[in-house]
Parts: structure tokens; C-alpha cells; sequence
């Protein structure tokens, strides 16, 4: 079937679903596969649960005419995704990458630009080879600009979405030490997530650079980017700022307007002026940056601050790497917090590096001014550390050791890679 065919099947459906145990009526069943499930044996199902078709890459489970046979579900999927963006042609499509910071960056970019524009966003967490295409295909015809979170752990990951995606805007939060192991070290990173600013080149595409970073600055010169837009604390940027205050959340001054966040920590400096760079770019007034900026809140464990039975906590979960690891533990001990729990789990994805950028975490937070710090996870449990570090083999350890603590007034991190989940720790 033709992509034209199949896009007025789709503009007459009630949408596109990739799980067969959720049909919506009218919907169109996309039947994808992966490492230990083949969507193709649920296509009848989905019809039978209301699906208007099904699209399906293996014959033999072509039972009807409503079961459309194309030669691989995911390409089609991306290629239907790619049509409908053409078919709406927004004023501008953002990309968002980084090893850090790209879905809080995403979320307050989306808040800033939706005060003033229709703003179409990646939801959750839905930044990868199915996320994104589910996040075009959502995306309503009179929006204006789109916000697309581009997750990867590879090389030529980014590469293959921008060619569906195609962005006129771009943002690398930064190149930092996640998914060592699938980008095959710090080089590769750099060049994976390079691979934004290289469409960009390529396109006559716009460029988001924070110009506190040596490292993004460089990867500009080095592709002679010319079209770009800086931000950050130096007053040579095209929009800077200053900090007024870094806890517990941080206050920074632009342009003679405070804003008041409501995000820990200096680390989220870059990603509040970043959706300022991006605003001001775009013609959104200072007051309606100002109060989107104070109006959003974290959520899903990301840099939340709660208070919970009589002790405040940072609560910074979702996902961990040692780059992102270090800057919450350093924005932490800056904290004026009187007792100061760090719980820390095992970082994942870091290949032949993770007992290195371990034992550099863990060596880390004894050089740091906090009461208490517990190490959890198999990768932390082999770390050299004095006899006052505590150590735990699993969540269910730690929480065993966590019931029995008196933290009334305290302050606790928590942070770990989303494998750990390190939240159970304090549930």
C-alpha cells in the first residue's frame, strides 16, 4: 500500500496504537516487533477488540483485507510519521538531544513556547524509534511548533530520526557520560549526538548552544556552524542570565526579571536558560517566560522536591550516568540542608568504564560534606571505600536499613539509574 493510501486511512481512524492489549475503537494497530515479541500474532485480536485495520509485515497472519501486508511495520510506522509533519508543516520543529537534562530542557522549552504558540511535545518519556514517530502522529494540524525529544545510545541513532523528523531548530543539552558502552566511549557520544548539529549544518538549520560549554561550543566551530544562538552566564551570549540563588531552588535574574524555578540545583541552570534563549528567539514577551518558567514543576523522579514524613527529598530517580551523578551530588553538598543523606544506585550502560566511573562516584562523595551516604547495587559494592560508606547488594536491603533510621529534618538524594529503582527504597 502507498504511504498516500495508508496517511487517508489514517486521517479517518481515531489514531495509531502499538499495543495490541489497549485498542481504542477505529484504531490502526501497527504490529511491531522486537527481541522477544512479534506483534504480528495479536493483529486478529486487535481487530477483533475493535481496530479498524491492522498493518502487519509477516503474510501468514493476513487474515483479512483489513490486515495490511507492508514489508517491515517500524519503517512504515516512521514513513507514515514523516508524511503526516509534511502534510502540517509547522513553523518551526525543534530537536532536543543530550546525555543530561534533555526532558526537563524539553518540558520547559514546550511550557515557554506554549504560552504564546500551538506547541506540540514529546509526552513522557516516548524519545526513541517508536516514541517519536507516536509523538508525530499525534500531533494536530494547526500546530505551530513541535518540541521533539530525541533519546539515543548508539551512533547513527539521531541521524535516522532527523531523516523523518526533519528539524529546523536544534538543542544538544550537552555530551556527557551516558551510554558509554552502545556510543563506544566519550568520542563517540560526541559524535552521535553530533549527528543533530550535522542535519542542521546540512539544512540551513538553526542551532541552541549553551555557551557556558566548551565542549558544544567546539563541536560548532569544528562543523562551522554559523546559524547558531547562544545562551547562558556570559554576557557574550546572545542571551544570558545570572544566579541569584541555587537552593533549594534556583532564582536566576534576566533581563531585569527574577525567575523563581522550581528546580534544584545549578545544574538545571543550562536547561531554564535554554527554554529562555529559545523563547526570547521565538518573540515570547519576558513576563509569559517568566511565569511558564515558575508554573512548571517536575514530576516522574525527576529533580522533585517533596517532603515526606518529616524529612525533605530530592528525589532524582528517573535516570542516572556519571556526568549527571556528579552535578547532583556537588549542587547538593552546596545545599544549605543541616543533614545532608545521599542513596545512590548503580549506573548502568557504561560498558568496560563502570567499575571506573563507579569508583570516581563513590570517591566523590567521601570528598563531599554529607552525614550519611549509602551505596546500592552490585557495581557500587565493589567500590573501594572507607568503613563509614554503607553499602547495599539491592533495594531491598536498603530499605530494610532506611526503616530503621531517624531522618527527621533530614535532606536525602535519591538518585540511580531507572533499572534500580531506587524509589522503592523510600515507599
Amino acid at each position: 500500500m502507498e504511504i498516500t493510501e495508508l496517511y487517508k486511512l489514517f486521517l479517518s481512524s481515531n489514531g495509531i496504537t502499538t499495543d495490541s492489549r489497549k485498542i481504542a475503537a477505529n484504531q490502526i494497530y501497527f504490529a511491531l516487533k522486537g527481541d522477544n515479541f512479534n506483534g504480528n500474532k495479536f493483529a486478529q485480536s486487535a481487530i477483533e477488540q475493535g481496530a479498524a485495520f491492522a498493518i502487519i509485515d509477516e503474510v501468514e497472519y493476513q487474515q483479512s483485507q483489513r490486515h495490511i501486508l507492508v514489508e517491515n511495520v517500524l519503517q512504515t510506522l516512521q514513513t507514515l510519521a514523516h508524511f503526516h509533519i509534511i502534510q502540517i508543516k509547522p513553523k518551526a520543529i525543534i530537536a532536543i538531544t543530550g546525555s543530561n537534562g534533555k526532558t526537563t530542557t524539553k518540558e520547559l522549552v514546550h511550557a515557554v513556547l506554549a504560552s504564546t504558540f500551538r506547541t506540540h511535545y514529546t509526552k513522557g518519556n516516548l524519545n526513541n524509534h517508536i516514541g517519536i514517530p507516536i509523538t508525530i502522529l499525534e500531533m494536530e494540524k494547526n500546530t505551530e511548533i513541535a518540541v521533539i525529544e530525541m533519546g539515543a545510545n548508539h551512533q547513527k541513532e539521531i541521524e535516522s530520526y532527523c531523516k523523518y523528523v526533519e528539524p529546523t531548530h536544534g538543542i544538544i543539552t550537552n555530551c556527557g557520560k551516558a551510554h558509554l558502552e552502545g556510543f563506544g566511549g566519550t568520542q563517540g557520544i560526541r559524535k552521535g549526538k553530533g549527528e543533530l548539529y550535522d542535519y542542521l549544518k546540512q539544512h540551513q538549520g538553526t542551532v541552541f548552544v549553551n555557551g557556558d560549554d566548551a565542549i558544544l561550543l567546539d563541536m560548532i566551530k569544528e562543523r562551522s556552524i554559523t546559524t547558531s544562538v547562544n545562551y547562558g552566564k556570559n554576557n557574550t551570549c546572545n542571551y544570558s542570565s545570572k544566579i541569584l540563588v541555587e537552593n533549594p531552588f534556583l532564582k536566576i535574574l534576566f533581563e531585569d526579571i527574577e525567575i523563581n524555578s522550581n528546580l534544584f540545583g545549578s545544574y538545571n541552570y543550562s536547561n531554564i536558560m535554554c527554554a529562555i534563549a529559545v523563547g526570547k528567539y521565538f518573540g515570547v514577551t519576558g513576563t509569559a517566560i517568566k511565569n511558564a518558567i515558575e508554573a512548571y514543576k517536575p514530576t516522574n523522579a525527576r529533580s522533585q522536591m517533596i517532603e515526606k514524613n518529616g524529612y525533605h527529598l530530592i528525589l532524582d530517580a528517573y535516570n542516572a550516568n556519571p556526568t549527571s551523578m556528579q552535578h547532583a551530588l556537588e549542587s547538593f553538598a552546596k545545599s544549605d540542608a543541616n543533614r545532608k543523606i545521599v542513596l545512590l544506585g548503580d549506573m548502568f550502560e557504561l560498558g568496560d568504564d563502570a567499575m571506573k566511573e563507579h569508583q570516581f562516584i563513590a570517591d566523590l562523595c567521601t570528598q563531599l560534606n554529607f552525614e550519611t551516604i549509602a551505596l546500592v547495587g552490585n557495581a557500587f559494592m565493589q567500590t573501594t571505600t572507607p568503613s563509614y560508606v554503607l553499602k547495599f547488594p539491592d533495594t531491598i536491603t536498603a530499605k530494610e536499613w532506611f526503616q530503621q533510621q531517624n531522618i527527621n529534618g533530614a535532606t536525602l538524594l535519591l538518585k540511580g539509574s531507572r533499572g534500580m529503582k531506587m524509589e522503592l527504597i523510600i515507599s
